[in-house]
């Protein structure tokens, strides 16, 4: 009875150990006006280390506003880690179905069909999607260009600029600021600054450059634009001539019909550096996003509560500064 029990404890302890879920992490709401819905991010650039701001962001979503959050990420099937530069695996899709928000801040991204199918699903559920930064140019299709979902590539010429174009208003065009030497300042538009995003938002700034954005569909409304300064600091006064002449967009919302004819929400930022995500402004201007797009437009705060749960102190952006040997594990609230 004794040599059954530990083989049972053993085998429990086993499967543990490889269990799937240890390969993203959920923050479980606790009370607030997001009780009872599940946003999913998806996780997965290079560069911007999405890796940490979503969590942060996922984080007080959760404790502040009780939603509960699924965070998936690119994840190194050798060792389990999280790896922004493993393209071609994001464990737990099938999260979202079950999701009422999806949060995308992906890059270059080229998914196996069987994951890549629960996000187009979910994509024509009609559901609302926010989109930050790289996820312009989310996906590139390099190796299986014969997959039913190759179209979402970013450089996709028959359903013109993919996902990035389609759904979310515009594909990648450039930096528009110098990258790494003129940051960015967001100047919220006249008629459109009592927008429901927009409340308790006093000021936007980050260190990632404004975009090019240059194709904007009829339907997209620029809620804030995009001004670049002439250096990296907050205070750096903004750059003179045809540069911010007009500006660039920085933040739209519009509407997108999916292949099932329903329509969802979009919210789409150029900014979503980790870095960028310390300006508290940008961070309401998400929290915000996220109860609008999810009919919940009447309890947006006067200024929600975006401080930090925990520690948070960004990696600066920049490709193969991750930080290595992270598990989705070691994210989890303490």
């Amino acid at each position: 009875m004794r040599t059954k029990l530990l083989i049972t404890l053993a085998s429990l302890f086993t499967i543990a150990a490889i269990s799937p879920a240890a390969e993203w992490v959920v923050y479980e709401g606790k009370e607030g006006p997001g009780r009872g819905k599940h946003i999913v991010f998806l996780t997965g650039d290079e560069e911007y280390r999405s890796e940490e701001g979503m969590p942060m962001l996922a984080k007080i979503l959760a404790v502040r506003h009780g939603f509960k959050c699924t965070v998936l990420f690119s994840i190194n099937p050798a060792d389990g880690t999280i790896d922004p530069t493993v393209r071609d695996n994001i464990p737990g899709m099938e999260a979202l179905d079950t999701a009422d928000l999806c949060v995308v801040n992906l890059r270059f991204r080229e998914l196996p069909d069987a994951q890549m199918k629960h996000f187009v699903d979910y994509l024509n559920s009609g559901k609302p999607i926010i989109g930050l930064r790289t996820s312009t140019h989310a996906f590139s299709y390099d190796k299986n260009k014969a997959s039913a979902y190759a179209k979402f590539d970013w450089r996709n010429q028959e359903w013109r600029g993919g996902f990035g174009q389609q759904v979310l208003g515009e594909t990648w065009i450039n930096h528009h600021g110098v990258h790494n030497k003129e940051s960015a300042r967001g100047i919220m538009v006249e008629a459109f600054k009592n927008h429901p995003i927009l409340r308790g938002v006093d000021d936007i700034w980050g260190p990632s450059d404004v975009y090019g954005v240059v194709n904007l569909p009829a339907n997209a409304k620029v809620l804030v634009q995009g001004q670049v300064l002439t250096g990296m600091k907050p205070t750096d006064p903004p750059v003179t001539g045809k540069k911010n002449d007009p500006m660039m967009p920085l933040v739209w919302v519009r509407d997108y019909t999916g292949e099932a004819g329903k329509t969802s929400q979009i919210v789409t930022t150029t900014m979503g550096a980790a870095v960028d995500l310390e300006s508290a402004g940008l961070r309401r201007l998400l929290v915000n996003a996220c109860y609008w797009t999810l009919g919940l437009e009447a309890k947006i705060p006067a200024q929600a509560n975006v401080d930090y749960v925990g520690e948070f102190k960004p990696t600066w952006f920049g490709f193969g500064t991750h930080q290595k040997g992270v598990k989705p594990a070691d994210l989890r609230l303490k």
